[in-house]
Parts: C-alpha cells; sequence; structure tokens
C-alpha cells in the first residue's frame, strides 16, 4: 500500500508530472514538470537536503489550476550534478541558475512565479535580485537572513565537521541515528525513510557544504528585494522552527508583501498541509498574473 493511501502527503506521494532533465551549466537539472496548456509557470526551489520530490503532493494542484509546475533539485542535490566546489552553492551563485531558467521559461512570454522553501528562499530572493523575470516571488519558511541560534543551527555546526572527516553515508548514519529518538520520525513508513537516505548519500559532499555556509552566514537582503518592483509574499508554517514566525512576519511587513500562515504545519506545509498551502498560492498567484 502506497503512502498517498494511507492518507498520508510525502515526498512519495503520486502525481501526472514527468521527470525531465532542464540544462544547467554543471550538467542536467533534474525537474518533475507537469504537462497539459496553461497561461503561467510556477518554478519551485527545495530547501537544504531537499529535492524536487518535496512538491509532490502540489504537482497535480497547481497544474489543476492553471500552472505548467517544475519542481527542481538545485545543483549538487540528490538527481541533479554539481561541481566539487563548496563556493559554487551559495544563494547568490545558485540565484544565478534559477534566474537563467525563469528567462527560459518566459522566453514564450508566459509569466513565471518563482517560489522558495527554506533555503531554497535565499536561492530564489538572490534569482530576483539578478534580475530573473517573475510575475512575483513567494518565500516559504525562509528568513531574511541565515538561520538564527537554535536546534537547526546546531546542527550543520556539528554536521560540518563529521561529513568532511567521515563521508556523506556516515553523516546521514549519524543523523538518522539522532533522529530515531523522535516518535515522529519513528513513525515513518520505511519506504520514506529510504528515500530520505538515498536522496541523502546522493547528494554531493561540496553542495551540502556549501550550502550549510550559506544558511551560516547569508546577510540580510529584504531591503534590497522591497526596492524592486516585485510582487513578493511570506507563507509560513504556524509551528516553523527554523526561521520564527514572528521574524518572517517581520519580513512580509518589512517588504510591504501579504502574510500567510498554513496551520497544522510546521517547517514544510508542502508535506505537513498541502491543501492548506494550496488555499494560500492559487488565489494568490492568479492575482499576480
Amino acid at each position: 500500500m502506497s503512502i498517498t493511501e494511507h492518507g498520508r502527503p510525502s515526498q512519495l506521494s503520486g502525481h501526472r508530472a514527468a521527470r525531465v532533465d532542464l540544462p544547467g551549466p554543471h550538467g542536467p537539472i533534474a525537474a518533475l514538470r507537469t504537462a497539459g496548456p496553461a497561461d503561467a509557470v510556477a518554478l519551485l526551489v527545495p530547501g537544504y537536503t531537499g529535492s524536487k520530490e518535496d512538491f509532490a503532493p502540489l504537482l497535480d494542484s497547481l497544474a489543476a489550476g492553471g500552472f505548467e509546475t517544475i519542481a527542481i533539485d538545485l545543483p549538487g542535490q540528490y538527481e541533479s550534478p554539481g561541481p566539487d566546489n563548496d563556493s559554487a552553492y551559495s544563494p547568490a551563485e545558485l540565484g544565478e541558475i534559477v534566474a537563467d531558467l525563469v528567462k527560459q521559461f518566459a522566453a514564450d512570454g508566459r509569466p513565471v512565479v518563482l517560489l522558495g522553501h527554506s533555503y531554497g528562499g535565499l536561492v530564489a530572493r538572490r534569482a530576483a535580485l539578478t534580475g530573473a523575470p517573475v510575475a512575483g516571488l513567494t518565500l516559504m519558511d525562509s528568513g531574511p537572513r541565515h538561520l538564527p541560534v537554535g536546534p537547526r543551527l546546531q546542527a550543520l555546526q556539528v554536521g560540518e565537521p563529521l561529513l568532511r572527516e567521515n563521508g556523506i553515508e556516515a553523516a546521514y548514519d549519524v543523523r538518522a541515528a539522532l533522529s530515531a529518538r523522535f516518535p515522529g520520525w519513528v513513525a515513518l513508513p520505511q519506504e520514506l525513510k529510504d528515500f530520505f537516505r538515498q536522496r541523502f548519500i546522493s547528494s554531493t559532499a561540496s553542495g551540502l557544504l556549501g550550502m550549510a555556509h550559506g544558511l551560516r552566514n547569508e546577510p540580510d537582503l529584504t531591503a534590497e528585494l522591497g526596492k524592486l518592483d516585485l510582487p513578493c509574499a511570506v507563507v509560513a508554517g504556524e509551528n516553523d522552527d527554523a526561521w520564527s514566525v514572528p521574524e518572517q512576519r517581520d519580513m512580509a511587513e518589512r517588504l510591504n508583501a501579504p502574510f500567510s500562515l498554513v496551520k497544522d504545519a510546521a517547517h514544510s506545509p508542502n508535506t505537513e498541509n498541502p491543501a492548506g498551502l494550496l488555499e494560500v498560492l492559487l488565489p494568490l498567484w492568479r492575482s499576480w498574473l
């Protein structure tokens, strides 16, 4: 029985999008892309240790809502190759790559909306600042700057030397062992745990290290983003444990952008409450068109 039959949205939720490769400077960029006529495009960018599959529960509904939807692996993530150079994975460097993708999708005259989740939000923001021709930018469970002091930042600080000294598989096994203390992890289906492991060890060590550096050091660029003539929105799970809800709300106010909370969700509304997230995204994005 599949996870979707259990009624639990996840990275393994069924969808009708096709697995495709997009052109990128370091090799093909792996993506899930919906088919059918659409008047607009939605480009979805995942966060640290994430992948295109993070958006699986959203794909069919966004397509039905009128958006050709493309969810990507950033270079170095899962099925997208990347260079052996930590600095290539900063928000600025990855933002240029995302901006190039936006330009490709906008070439036929259709508007493109861009969503970045967590670290993907820092990347998507850089893409907009680079000049990506987007009709609107959604920052989801992402902050105005680097991660604040807390468990996620501590995990990065502990994980980096482990990854450098013992390799990517050993780093994941330690991470999984720590997660085993939490009931939520224990309750996950084994096929989902297997996917998480395969995704992590298939990613590049340089990518994980470079993105971790970005999460620890990215400056606050809210003022610069606010100077653009660009519709923006900030969306957060009501129990986000990465950037705090007040910090994200303040970012939205500084951007003069709408702020939305997704109930029954923490850091990943896309899998924790996709229906609630869609209730926010679809009318918002239609208003931008």
